[in-house]
């Protein structure tokens, strides 16, 4: 639906006639003069726009997002906690004083929202940048004294994640938090083999860019933030755009933009990888990974490292971007790591391409107990469609179903006994793809039900009768198998057409849609997904009939992960037609499973490393005395480096020294498209193999008995 100007004009001239009152010049959005430290720091204060797109935003919400949360009084607390958690989650830079002196807009905030006054929330923003810029004067003040004079000796730690601490105190707490901070920094480059002069040169500089770029901090930062903090808590797929970010978000969406293909967020003080574009720069590149922060960026083989800790998303977004064919470098802390040890990852910028996101096939023989069996497979990276191809009538457009149409065709002619779908990583795409691809398993019937915040149903349908493909087959997915991916998944393990093989998926099962505004726009969730069994695909995702280990921690990626992501619940099932139960076959399969995988050494392999990433994930602590702090270093690079070895060990190649000799090998041309040996090597895609070979000679097995039975019939 398009904004209402006529409902702006008339419904919001009382509300916020005493607000505008209070507006002049001076309340345009606030730009820094100069590059200048020495400049003082802006006081930030909201705009006429602001404050009509804020009560705008307040009443969509209230009337259109899917589920008409009440802003009562325990709506606006936790309104106010999550704008707070926005400005400070870790708790080092307001005190317990100014929460207490905040508290009397606990529960006021949400309606001066709602009216447009945006004075109290800028009054709080301007309070977070003070203590912000009293932290990085004090932390020059520290380097001022030299580096040389801190303590590595003493037994002290710093507390990795604070956002369950208390608030500090006093003045004195904040500082020793601040001065932990500030040895933890300078430990982990001096554990990086920096020199003294080194760490001190950076250190000035990161914290001398971090002073400039929080005095360049706009209005519209702090509207953002505050929007941000209010409709989030609706859903965390419901988020309001600037006009510049929304001009960034337009970009992305239609994919012109040439750059590494990375969805990236603010988190804290760094810039976080949420998941990468399939076919994408750097899914090609095979290294960068969900949950990897990214802490600097150079460009070209040689051009310096450019730290970009404390800088603004979209500051860093515009050093990542640039022309097609040209080199940008990564500089990365993997998930769960430290600053103390980082990897440079190199990636060619380039565009992402439709052909390249097409669907593949490739051909397993799997041997089974009198024969050998042709398992066609079939992978999907996302479920594309070339609109305007298809608008324009082209009889060639390419499309998921069309291209899995014609892939299956070629692999009924090398006559394959069974197929496997894969849709690890794939992130979703069109809903319309996934709703014919499913088409091409079942003759005809329901494919997934959308449901609006009125309770208003739309069942999609397959209508085009007959089948593409009536033989055995397993869909293999992982956590990064989310939304469409997630339907057909949904889909097929309903009708009983495919054993559901691998990971719990991700649980995106909501519809957004972006609504334009007078100031920016709001992309807001106005429906959700459910399976024709009458499951919701929110929050739970797909859970597998076989499920294999995952190196991706659930706590972290996936739905369920996310702040006040919406519940799995259910619906009334929808009449469809089943092909029949695959249940009767799951224990005898799961048994096969794992005794074929229990010394198989890549899956022990996924499991060692599980562990490995697990016990990383739950560090609570860092160490500040340098001997401990190495030594736990030295024990998870040893445990890493033995993992890897173990597994290089058991197929018979050359064992690693050291896990940097790991980085170098780290290509991966998965898109680009992998050989037949590649597949043949992919632990998971043969594993899947094995276990539709084992339901296809037990389905024959099963068959050949009842048909005995039926002949001794009398």
């Amino acid at each position: 639906m398009l904004f209402n100007p006529t409902f702006r004009k008339s419904q919001l001239t009382r509300s916020l006639a005493v607000v505008l009152a209070t507006f002049s010049l001076s309340s345009l959005p606030v730009h820094a003069k100069t590059d200048a430290t020495t400049d003082p720091l802006p006081e930030l204060k909201p705009n006429l726009n602001q404050a009509i797109a804020s009560a705008n935003i307040y009443k969509m919400l209230e009337l259109k997002h899917y589920e008409r949360l009440a802003v009562d009084e325990a709506y606006a607390e936790r309104f106010f906690n999550q704008y707070l958690e926005q400005l400070d989650r870790y708790k080092r830079f307001f005190l317990a004083a100014d929460v207490e002196e905040f508290d009397p807009w606990r529960k006021k905030l949400a309606g001066t929202l709602k009216n447009g006054d945006l004075r109290q929330a800028y009054e709080i923003f301007n309070r977070r940048q003070q203590r912000a810029e009293e932290r990085l004067e004090y932390l020059l003040k520290l380097l001022d004294n030299g580096i040389s004079i801190l303590d590595f000796t003493r037994d002290e730690a710093l507390e990795l994640e604070r956002d369950k601490a208390p608030w500090l105190d006093n003045k004195n707490k904040q500082f020793d938090l601040w001065r932990r901070e500030f040895k933890e920094s300078v430990l982990s480059m001096r554990m990086n083999k920096r020199t003294e002069e080194e760490i001190s040169n950076q250190l000035r500089k990161r914290f001398t860019n971090q002073l400039r770029y929080l005095k360049q901090t706009r209005s519209e930062d702090a509207f953002q933030t505050y929007i941000n903090s209010f409709v989030k808590l609706f859903d965390p797929h419901t988020e309001y755009f600037s006009p510049q970010s929304a001009e960034n978000f337009d970009i992305s969406m239609s994919l012109s933009l040439e750059g590494i293909g990375a969805v990236l967020q603010a988190d804290d003080e760094y810039t976080k990888v949420v998941s990468l574009v399939p076919a994408g720069p750097a899914d090609k590149a095979g290294q960068l990974k969900p949950g990897d922060k990214i802490i600097g960026v150079g460009q070209g083989k040689d051009g310096p490292i450019e730290e970009v800790i404390g800088m603004r998303l979209d500051e860093v977004v515009k050093k990542i971007r640039g022309p097609k064919s040209t080199l940008v470098r990564l500089e990365v802390i993997t998930s769960g790591g430290s600053e103390s040890n980082t990897s440079i990852y190199p990636i060619n910028r380039d565009k992402v391409k439709l052909e390249e996101q097409s669907a593949q096939k490739y051909v397993l023989e799997i041997p089974g107990a009198v024969q050998t069996f042709k398992i066609g497979v079939i992978s999907i990276p996302t479920f594309y469609i070339d609109f305007k191809a298809a608008q324009a009538g082209d009889p060639e457009y390419k499309s998921t179903t069309r291209d899995v149409r014609q892939l299956i065709s070629e692999l009924k002619k090398e006559r394959v006994d069974g197929l496997v779908i894969d849709l690890r990583n794939n992130g979703g795409g069109s809903l319309q793809e996934a709703n014919q691809l499913t088409g091409l398993f079942i003759d005809s019937g329901p494919t997934v039900v959308v449901k609006d915040g009125r309770g208003r149903m739309d069942i999609q349908r397959d209508t085009d009768p007959g089948l593409a493909w009536d033989g055995p087959m397993t869909v293999l997915i992982n956590r990064l198998s989310a939304s469409a991916s997630e339907i057909f998944a949904g889909a097929m393990q309903d009708y009983g057409r495919a054993l559901i093989i691998g990971s719990q998926s991700f649980g995106k099962g909501t519809v957004q849609t972006i609504q334009p505004l007078n100031h920016g726009q709001l992309k807001y969730t106005l429906a959700k997904f459910y399976r024709i069994s009458g499951m919701s695909t929110q929050n739970r995702g797909i859970i597998p009939d076989i499920a294999f280990p995952s190196l991706y921690n659930p706590a972290k990626i996936g739905e369920s992960s996310l702040p006040n992501a919406l519940p799995w619940d259910t619906i009334e099932p929808i009449d469809f037609e089943s092909a029949g139960t695959l249940a009767p076959y799951f224990d005898l399969l799961e048994k096969r499973h794992s005794q074929r995988v229990s010394d198989n050494a890549d899956f022990m392999y996924l499991n060692d490393m599980k562990n490995f990433l697990q016990q990383a994930d739950d560090i609570e602590t860092l160490s500040l005395n340098e001997k401990a702090r190495k030594a736990q270093e030295e024990a998870q690079t040893e445990q890493k480096l033995a993992i890897e070895n173990r597994l290089r060990k058991a197929k018979g190649e050359k064992e690693l020294k050291s896990l940097e000799e790991l980085a170098d090998e780290a290509t991966s041309s998965r898109f680009k498209g992998p050989t037949e040996e590649e597949v043949r090597k992919d632990a998971m895609l043969v594993e899947s193999g094995h276990i539709l070979v084992d339901y296809i000679q037990l389905n024959r097995q099963y068959t050949a008995d009842l048909s005995k039975e039926k002949d001794l019939e009398p």
